[in-house]
């Protein structure tokens, strides 16, 4: 009996998974045992999957996100620090049949930029927003972030988050979907494989949304930052399973499309 080569097993009726064929050959730069990989091979696959790839953009505004443009081959624009919505909403606007989303961290979207994301989705415009949070400010230090948690340790935080003193952790995407424009909030994981799955459902979802003109869709992905945190990815994800996820629930917070113009009417309101 012949011996048994690898070509013999590497044929295409014998695979059952492999690279997005829209992700470049650059070697990831993120730390190990990070989110961002897992979030952006999700994108890339569900791009790929919809056969969207000429007709997506993608804002990359500032923090560990900004170099996912050298990772996923689609057309790109660069944001200033927390202003990816309002790129991305100009964008959309003037090609409205495109596919638009932004890639933003907790201390890009739910800091500088908390006035260009909350008026993005109470307008309902017509892109996805896909929102990491780490609880932490990742590239820059491991400073404390407004998601960051009561009592977590941080750069800027060293006896941990206080009250009294910086305030509570701000839950963003719970604001987010009482908006009128919110068409799709949800928050989803990466930290398991049956939670790669409900997020990859998720982020296919949004984008559907955007062809269908019908708001906003958000999500957020609650990750790990082990490097911020200063412990290794197995500790980093039962730490945010036991801290984050009681304080941050996975699962959808709206689901249909924005509200009727009609109930704010001045007229309505008048009757």
């Amino acid at each position: 009996m012949a011996e048994l080569q690898l070509a013999d097993i590497i044929k295409p009726e014998n695979k059952v998974y492999g690279k997005s064929k829209i992700m470049t050959d650059t070697p990831l730069h993120y730390c190990y045992g990070c989110s961002h990989g897992v979030v952006h091979k999700l994108i890339a696959e569900v791009i790929e999957e919809l056969d969207i790839q000429e007709e997506t953009v993608g804002v990359a505004p500032v923090g560990c996100s900004v170099m996912m443009y050298n990772y996923i081959d689609i057309d790109w624009m660069e944001a200033a620090h927390g202003r990816a919505p309002a790129v991305a909403t100009g964008y959309k606007r003037v090609n409205p049949k495109k596919y638009v989303f932004s890639y933003q961290g907790d201390g890009d979207l739910a800091a500088i930029g908390t006035a260009e994301t909350m008026h993005a989705v109470n307008r309902g415009e017509n892109i996805v927003m896909i929102f990491i949070n780490n609880a932490t400010y990742g590239m820059t230090g491991g400073q404390m972030a407004p998601t960051t948690m009561v009592g977590q340790v941080t750069s800027t935080s060293p006896y941990g988050r206080n009250v009294d003193i910086n305030g509570y952790p701000l839950r963003i995407t719970e604001l987010l979907a009482m908006l009128p424009g919110a068409a799709y909030v949800t928050r989803q994981s990466v930290h398991t494989p049956a939670n790669v799955r409900k997020c990859k459902k998720a982020i296919r979802k949004a984008f559907e949304n955007s062809a269908k003109n019908i708001g906003t869709s958000f999500i957020e992905v609650v990750s790990t930052c082990n490097s911020g945190w200063k412990i290794d990815p197995v500790a980093a994800n039962q730490w945010m399973e036991e801290n984050m996820f009681p304080f941050y629930p996975l699962g959808d917070l709206k689901d249909g499309e924005r509200d009727s113009f009609e109930q704010f009417s001045v007229q309505k309101l008048k009757k």
